[in-house]
């Protein structure tokens, strides 16, 4: 598979994953459209986002997880304050 080939089919499976988000939101009444939830194992959030929350996208030391959702779209950021984290000692 050449390299373009590759960016469509990339591009191909971000737009139907935004689309399945947004389908799922768009079949619940209005007054239950949260626009967060998860769709095909993904984290969603359609929410206008905040300072914090990119700030805790991108760096939360006070969370182990390498990957956090993201703070507006689909899918996962990487947790910066845990890559640079010392590894911890076990006893």
């Amino acid at each position: 598979m050449d390299r373009r080939s590759q960016k469509v089919l990339v591009l191909g499976a971000a737009g139907v994953t935004v689309a399945a988000a947004v389908a799922k939101e768009l079949r619940k009444p209005p007054g239950e459209r949260t626009w967060t939830g998860s769709v095909l194992g993904l984290p969603y959030d359609f929410r206008p986002p905040t300072a914090e929350k990119i700030l805790r996208e991108f760096w939360d030391p006070g969370n182990d997880a390498l990957f956090t959702p993201h703070a507006f779209g689909v899918g996962y950021g990487v947790n910066l304050a845990r890559v640079v984290r010392k590894p911890r000692r076990t006893p």
